[in-house]
């Protein structure tokens, strides 16, 4: 049976001074085409994954295109035969990613993009400082043979590490800084954190074009430097090569993938708690949990939706 739902990953920064007007039409539309997700609009610019019947979707990428500020709107697509999201929201925000930097201008700014096809080469380079700007529990699951892990638990908190990483401290003989090259889950990231190295003075700042998803898709196993599975922010939790959703489960509490053997621990209670966020909640919002996880339950059995009911 082919799959049913198509998914599209987009962003695109750029200067949208009434990304507040925009709000209601996009997500009025979204709802009459059935289509579910998150898209968030800022002063600069989108950032979204919807999914949906593949002809809906193609309708709400069609609208934003029809747009001439997001006519150039690149996306990434895979499939599934679950859907992928339960709801849709539309979320008006100071940026599309959180940097909590003034002044960053990707449009302006970013580094250089490299295409997935030429990208083996550039982390092969020894001079070249190979950083994943993803958070410490995505890198978990998988990421490029050495690679530095910053270890972040939010993206907000790269730049300081940014600021006193040793590897990006080191200079040639000449005084100049090293050669970065960064990569991401879709490429979002990497723009920003590119833009912020130039700002401080990195001249040769690259990129990897489309993020993991796009080299997950373009580049075969057998050419792969890619080790482990990429998460995804939707019910796939993660994908390997050609995109094909991988073995990871999620927690659905703190919404982050299972470590190997969690779902043995004692610490782990199915839409409550896991291993690495037991301790980060209380009892009261323990219970609150079971009850909504009760709630999920007994809709299930019913053949009903519980999570995303209007």
């Amino acid at each position: 049976m082919p799959a049913r739902y198509l998914t599209a990953a987009f962003y695109q920064f750029v200067a949208l001074p009434d990304f507040e007007a925009r709000k209601a039409p996009l997500l009025a539309l979204c709802e009459q085409r059935h289509v579910k997700g998150l898209i968030l609009l800022a002063l600069e610019g989108i950032n979204s994954t919807i999914a949906g019947a593949e002809e809906d979707v193609r309708a709400v990428l069609a609208y934003l295109r029809a747009d001439p500020l997001l006519a150039q709107l690149q996306h990434k697509e895979s499939w599934s035969d679950k859907p992928p999201f339960h709801r849709m929201k539309v979320r008006l925000k100071k940026e599309i990613v959180t940097m909590n930097v003034p002044g960053i201008s990707p449009t302006h700014m970013a580094g250089t993009y490299v295409k997935p096809a030429d990208w083996n080469a550039l982390i092969a380079d020894p001079d070249v400082v190979v950083v994943d700007t993803r958070n410490d529990y995505e890198v978990d699951i998988g990421s490029f043979a050495h690679a530095i892990n910053p270890k972040l638990k939010t993206f907000a908190e790269l730049p300081a590490w940014l600021d006193h990483a040793e590897p990006l401290a080191n200079r040639d003989a000449s005084g100049k800084k090293p050669k970065v090259a960064m990569f991401c889950t879709g490429g979002i990231r990497c723009e920003k954190s590119t833009a912020y190295l130039r700002a401080q003075g990195f001249d040769e700042v690259f990129h990897l074009e489309g993020g993991i998803l796009k080299y997950l898709e373009t580049v075969p196993p057998e050419h792969s430097l890619w080790q482990g599975e990429c998460f995804v922010f939707d019910e796939r939790v993660s994908v390997g090569h050609g995109l094909v959703p991988g073995p990871h489960t999620l927690c659905r509490a703190c919404r982050q993938p299972l470590e190997d053997g969690g779902a043995a621990s004692a610490l782990f209670e199915a839409g409550v708690s896991c291993p690495r966020c037991h301790a980060t909640t209380s009892e009261a919002q323990k219970s609150g949990a079971r009850e909504r996880q009760r709630q999920w339950e007994r809709a299930k059995l019913r053949q009903q939706t519980h999570i995303g009911d209007a």
